[in-house]
């Protein structure tokens, strides 16, 4: 009865563990003292950091979830090509946002990136919980099954997205918001639930309209 009481209280948690390790917004925060236009008809998407594929992906996802009547996105590396840890130089940018007539510009980057490593031991596992004579001991032990230790590398990520229009020179603050640490072994599932919780944001937030 105990046995079926732990497996009972373990697969009812699996569901909570999963939940806390996916994307979710820390803080959101909209810049009260904004007072521009609040229909952004245009907007670039600008993955700053991580791998060349995953901003890709980010990037894509991002633009189709934003996309909406009266509302279009384009992808940075349409414009701006870059691969691995090349930076963008800001008169291109600020070139291509002019050229463009992006109203407005959707910056995201990893503010945390990091591989943890745990060793998690070996366990003993005993069919017999009981035995109380020494026959009864070596038909226990003898079926024992030993799990030798391993390690176990643990991706985790979080990330800070920016909202700003630009329709004063150097851009101006709209939103931000910041995720907690999630789990990052899956680059692209934990891209399709940070868009989400993005576009949730902002919808709430009254950044971009709802979607019909």
């Amino acid at each position: 009865m105990r046995r079926q009481s732990l497996l009972i209280a373990a697969a009812l948690a699996i569901p909570a563990i999963l939940a806390a390790s996916s994307p979710k917004l820390l803080l959101s925060w909209k810049n009260p003292d904004y007072s521009g236009t609040t229909h952004f008809s245009n907007i670039l998407v600008l993955a700053l950091n991580g791998k060349a594929e995953n901003r890709a992906e980010f990037e894509d996802e991002l633009v189709a979830a934003i996309a909406r009547p009266g509302v279009q996105a384009t992808q940075s590396y349409v414009f701006l090509p870059r691969p691995n840890a090349t930076p963008i130089d800001m008169k291109d940018l600020k070139e291509l946002i002019q050229e463009q007539k992006f109203d407005a510009i959707v910056v995201a980057r990893l503010t945390k990136a990091q591989v943890k490593t745990t060793y998690v031991p070996g366990e003993v596992y005993n069919p017999y919980p009981l035995y109380g004579n020494f026959y009864g001991y070596y038909s226990a032990v003898s079926p024992l099954v030993y799990s030798p230790g391993y390690m176990e590398k643990e991706k985790l990520a979080q990330v800070e997205t920016n909202f700003y229009a630009t329709a004063k020179p150097d851009g101006e603050l709209v939103w931000t918001g910041t995720t907690n640490t999630f789990d990052g072994n899956s680059p692209m599932k934990a891209i399709k639930g940070l868009v989400k919780v993005v576009i949730d944001a902002l919808e709430k937030e009254n950044v971009i309209s709802r979607k019909p």
